[in-house]
């Protein structure tokens, strides 16, 4: 029986209840697990106790880092290619240029945000600004008074309010606000944007079977949105369509996650 596992949330069992419909359907007799967090998964994954891992961008680095043979990226959602971070000003703002941010304020997301949070801070170093030596004050959401809001959307309210003078948040994240309304047009400028990378993904133990592995990779990409249980699947997991997995896009990641001593 194939073992799929992932981390426990709300939106991680629905989608694996409606996978394993979903895989019954194909004919692929599959069991899932939630763990309590990424490293026990990871444990058990490295171990060969699970076939499949849902991870996340750093999950997947750790394991990749952990194995002698590499794992198998066999599928991601469609908004796991190509993410990019941004730092944004308010639109009146006199910072142009990520020089301009020298003795200024920046409000960061979650330490563990990889767009916002762990990369972002490492953009910032690549740049040339460090943030212990080069701003006025910086800090990520754990260390500000909690205000109801969360994420990208905490470090908008910040830069907004004027208790910050810029912030990092996810290109999609900006995207998804200007579309829905929720950000007021002109509010923010984008002064700074990098290339893309990749997030989240399924990740497959590299001796699998090439035929099992063929009909899981066939199974996830089969997911329809116009489908009911296909749309129950991909709405859990904020996406519109499950894609062919690569294995490039997570180098910035690595170098990051060892200069910070997390890997």
């Amino acid at each position: 029986m194939l073992r799929l596992g992932g981390v426990a949330s709300a939106s991680h069992l629905t989608a694996f209840q409606g996978l394993g419909e979903m895989f019954k359907r194909e004919g692929i007799d599959m069991d899932w697990v939630l763990y309590s967090d990424y490293d026990a998964m990871i444990d058990d994954f490295v171990g060969g106790k699970i076939d499949l891992a849902w991870n996340g961008p750093l999950g997947y680095v750790k394991i990749k880092r952990l194995l002698d043979e590499p794992c198998q990226v066999i599928a991601m959602r469609d908004v796991d290619l190509n993410v990019s971070t941004c730092f944004v000003t308010r639109h009146g703002s006199d910072i142009l240029t990520v020089e301009d941010l020298n003795g200024k304020r920046f409000a960061f997301a979650s330490r563990s945000s990889t767009e916002s949070g762990l990369l972002a801070y490492h953009f910032l170093k690549e740049t040339g600004i460090d943030p212990r030596d080069d701003l006025a004050l910086f800090s990520f959401s754990e260390d500000r008074t909690p205000s109801g809001l969360t994420g990208d959307k905490e470090v908008i309210d910040c830069v907004l309010k004027g208790e910050y003078d810029a912030g990092a948040v996810a290109q999609r994240t900006l995207r998804a606000m200007s579309a829905d309304g929720s950000l007021p047009q002109d509010a923010l400028r984008t002064f700074w944007t990098s290339q893309g990378y990749s997030h989240c993904c399924f990740t497959a133990q590299r001796d699998m079977d090439p035929g099992q592995y063929r009909e899981v990779e066939q199974a996830l990409l089969s997911v329809d949105y116009a489908d009911a249980l296909g749309k129950i699947i991909l709405d859990a997991e904020a996406c519109k369509s499950f894609v062919p997995g690569i294995e490039e896009g997570w180098e910035e990641l690595e170098k990051a996650a060892i200069d910070q001593g997390l890997v």
